[in-house]
């Protein structure tokens, strides 16, 4: 079984192609919190949409939800 299928089938996520256990009641803004990114500098597709920034503290998420995010750095 692949990492993708163990990931839908035992409660968690995937997050850039890896598998997150997914805790109870979890938004997107408690996903990015758990992983300490600022959500003013990341872009998040749920499941090949695009998730306003504005919606990911009412985002919930599924169990086998397909999470990409792509974080902005700056610097010179």
């Amino acid at each position: 079984m692949s990492t993708t299928e163990n990931a839908t089938s035992e409660g968690a996520i995937l997050v850039n192609g890896e598998a997150r256990p997914l805790e109870e009641g979890m938004t997107l803004t408690g996903l990015l919190e758990s992983l300490e990114l600022d959500p003013a500098t990341v872009v998040v597709e749920r499941n090949r949409e695009i998730v306003p920034r504005e919606r990911y503290p009412d985002t919930p998420l599924s169990e086998g939800d397909r999470i990409e995010l792509v974080h902005f750095v700056g610097g010179g």
